[in-house]
Formats: C-alpha cells, sequence, structure tokens
C-alpha cells in the first residue's frame, strides 16, 4: 500500500528548538469515550429496537453496511457532537466509532459514507417514524424497576429555523423566520416524543391524539398510575381538557390573560402592589375562581397569580383539574415544567435536532428521531452509572466534553483491540468508574 507523505507542518519555535507536526500520527482517536456509549447501548437494546423498527429492503447478498451498523453509527457520532451526514467521510475510519457501531478498527474496513448515511434518511417511511416514538416510549416504561404512583407528561413546541426550500416550510410570524415547529414530550428526563411538524398550524396540533397513544401505553404497564398534563398556554385548548377530563387525566395549562381575567385577579393585584410599596419587597398573592371561555365546554379551575415587584406587575393564570391548593399548585405542579426547556436546549444545541437541512419533512423526521435516540443513551449513561450524584445532572455537552472526547491510540491484534488512553487524562478516575459500573466482568 503507497504511504502519502504528510506535509510538515511549522509552528513557532520554544527557544532554539523547531516545533513541527504533521498528520501520520496512526490509529488515533478523539472519541475514545464511545466505548462506554457502547455500554450503554448494550444494556439498553437501544439501537437493536431502533433497526427492528425500520424495515431495510436492500439485498442482503449485496450489502456492505448493515442497517443497525448505520444506526449505530449516525446516534454515536451525533453523541459526540458530529452534526453533519459529510462528516462521515472523515469519520468512517475513527477507530472507537467503528468499534462502537459493530465493525473491527480495520483501515481497510471503514464505515458508511455520507451518500449511504443519506440514503438511509431518505427511505424510512412514516410507518417507521412511528415505531421509533413506539422504541423511546418502551425505553421509558422499562426504566422503571417499579411502577410510579404518577407521571407528569410535559409538551412544548419550538421552533427550528430553516435556510433551505425544504417540505412544509413556511415562514413563522412569532419566530419571524422559516421553520419547522416541532413539539416535545417529555417524562422528567426522558424523551417520549419528537415530532417534526411545518409551522403554518397551531402550536397544540396533535396534541390530543399524542395524549391518547402515550396515555394508552403507559395505562396498559401501569393501569393505576396517576397521568398529569403539563404545558404553557399555546395548549390550554378545550377539546384536550375535555378529553383529560373524560378519560380521568389530570392537566395543568398556562392561560393567556384577557380582560375578564384581569378583571377577576384585580383586587389581589392591588393588596399585593399595596404591600410591595410599603415593605420594598416583591409580594405574590393567590386566588382561584371558575371561568370558561366563550368556545370552551364548560367552566374550569382557575388559578391567579398577583404577583408585584420593582419592575411591577406580573399576574399570571393556570388552568387545572387538581385540587392541590392554589399556591402550591403553582409552585410546585406547573412552575416546574421550566425544566423542559432545558431538555429541548439539549436536543437542539447540544445533539443538532435543528439539523433538518433535506428536503423532504419526512427524512427531517428521522433526522429529529436519530437526535433523540442520541439524547436517549446519554441520559441512559446519567442515570445507570451516575444516579443521584452530581453528574448525575450534567447536560449532553459537559457528558461529551468529560467522557467521550477523550484521545486514544489503537492497537489490533488477532487476539484483541487495545485503546491507549492518555497518561495525563483529568477523566481517567471517572472513566474507571463508568467502566466498573457499566461493563461485565471479564
Amino acid at each position: 500500500m503507497t504511504q502519502c507523505k504528510r506535509q510538515k507542518l511549522v509552528l513557532s519555535r520554544l527557544g532554539r528548538r523547531r516545533v513541527e507536526a504533521n498528520f501520520s500520527g496512526g490509529r488515533l482517536s478523539s472519541n475514545a469515550g464511545l466505548l462506554l456509549m457502547r455500554e450503554i447501548d448494550r444494556k439498553l437494546g437501544l439501537l437493536d429496537a431502533a433497526h427492528q423498527a425500520i424495515p431495510d429492503p436492500r439485498n442482503p447478498a449485496a450489502i456492505t453496511h448493515q442497517q443497525r451498523e448505520l444506526l449505530a453509527q449516525r446516534v454515536f457520532a451525533l453523541a459526540a457532537g458530529y452534526e453533519d451526514g459529510n462528516d462521515h467521510q472523515a469519520l468512517r475510519c475513527d477507530p472507537a466509532l467503528q468499534l462502537a457501531a459493530g465493525r473491527e478498527p480495520q483501515e481497510d474496513r471503514p464505515l458508511a459514507s455520507p451518500a449511504t448515511i443519506c440514503r438511509l434518511e431518505n427511505r424510512v417511511t412514516r410507518g417507521s417514524t412511528v415505531r421509533l416514538h413506539e422504541v423511546l416510549v418502551e425505553q421509558f416504561l422499562s426504566s422503571y424497576e417499579t411502577p410510579p404512583e404518577e407521571v407528569v407528561l410535559d409538551l412544548d413546541a419550538t421552533d427550528d429555523p430553516l435556510h433551505g426550500n425544504q417540505e412544509g416550510r413556511f415562514f413563522h410570524g412569532y419566530y419571524r423566520c422559516y421553520c419547522y415547529l416541532p413539539l416535545y414530550v417529555f417524562c422528567g428526563q426522558h424523551l417520549l416524543c419528537a415530532y417534526l411538524r411545518p409551522s403554518n398550524i397551531d402550536a397544540a396540533k396533535h396534541s390530543r391524539a399524542i395524549t391518547k397513544l402515550l396515555t394508552r401505553r403507559i395505562r396498559e404497564r401501569w393501569p393505576n398510575v396517576k397521568i398529569i398534563l403539563r404545558g404553557d398556554s399555546g395548549f390550554c385548548r378545550w377539546r384536550l381538557m375535555r378529553w383529560c377530563d373524560q378519560h380521568g387525566v389530570f392537566y395543568v395549562f398556562g392561560l393567556a390573560r384577557n380582560p375578564r381575567l384581569e378583571r377577576a385577579l384585580k383586587p389581589n393585584m392591588e393588596a399585593a402592589q399595596a404591600a410591595c410599596e410599603a415593605t420594598g419587597q416583591k409580594q405574590r398573592l393567590f386566588t382561584e375562581f371558575w371561568y370558561a371561555a366563550e368556545t370552551w365546554d364548560r367552566p374550569r379551575r382557575v388559578i391567579g397569580k398577583a404577583e408585584y415587584s420593582s419592575q411591577g406587575a406580573n399576574p399570571r393564570f393556570v388552568v387545572t383539574n387538581l385540587t392541590d391548593p392554589a399556591a402550591a399548585l403553582y409552585d410546585d405542579r406547573y412552575c416546574p415544567r421550566g425544566d423542559m426547556e432545558n431538555r429541548i436546549k439539549e436536543q437542539q444545541l447540544m445533539l443538532f435536532a435543528d439539523r433538518t437541512s433535506c428536503s423532504k419533512l419526512l427524512a427531517n423526521q428521522f433526522r429529529l428521531l436519530l437526535s433523540g435516540l442520541a439524547y436517549t443513551l446519554l441520559d441512559g449513561l446519567r442515570r445507570l452509572a451516575f444516579g443521584q450524584s452530581a453528574e448525575g445532572q450534567w447536560q449532553s455537552a459537559t457528558l461529551r466534553e468529560r467522557i467521550i472526547k477523550v484521545a486514544a491510540r489503537v492497537w489490533v491484534s488477532a487476539r484483541r483491540i487495545f485503546f491507549q488512553l492518555p497518561t495525563s487524562c483529568p477523566a481517567e478516575p471517572l472513566f474507571r468508574r463508568l467502566v466498573v459500573a457499566l461493563c461485565d466482568s471479564g
């Protein structure tokens, strides 16, 4: 095999010595932490389940890259911080990624090219995306050893800006850009749904149908669990609330302000303002009343928060069928929904769920789910390896920087594959802990 001479890089001197570099260091990887991600996947069975969810119409006799290998290659690359399919032109020979995807780390046996991955993205069907969502739900259900007393499902929509002529592209007046409007459903840190939609719709579009499907599957596994639905005012839709009332599902939704609501809160707001001016401290008073918009089928319980501070008035309203006291319901039931924003940021900013540059909407939906699979693996690492420790609160980017982005030299012999990690590695104690926690002995 012809050895190409690598061009030397000449840098600034250090004293009398020249500083030089080149890219001929041999079989090296900057992603040795993917070895641990591979162990997490073995415990969860996530990529095997995802592979089963997608039919493979290719001729087995003509296949070089198995479908499971393609899925693993793309999902592990996302976890390692490689957002673009074009990155795989260089990554296909990365020994850590090869091993994580199930292929021996040999230079003459590279992983799939960007074109092969693109063909996978564009042949996935709508039925396969539904089954991939079922995989996410099963991962959530399997994470509990015993049935919980209650689960809280957080719904939220966000913008996914577009910079091309993708199918389903529309200009959204609120976000002031061409975008998609994906709908996410989380339960705590568990991702249950990542549904890509065009942006020319109401934010709550299809939320009732998704709630029905999730409720049915959760109750099949846990018949007696209490289910609470939570969302901002964009999901305060009477048909969704009516369905919840009829099927024993609880909800707490934000309610947009209007003159009728503000009149009902006015005495409390005046009292809060007077107390704030007297003490110089922020004041909060809560009240509750029954309210129905003209389009609603019946009145419902509304909690009003009259808050006044040096910044002025800050009234807030939520509608619910829960019976908790007003202040506790607002603080303990509704406000924690803000943590879901962090989960969406992990998806969009850290795992590249907004990399929806395929021309077809369905292919972009699959990309969104690939990001969701990468998130589920990293969340599995937090849950199984760290538990309630401080590391269990690390976000995906921190997990990547501390655990995955570790350099290694790779040696392959007839009897073993050896990863030689750096001698001066800050992550060594943590790496050793994770190997003990995740790997079977021997």
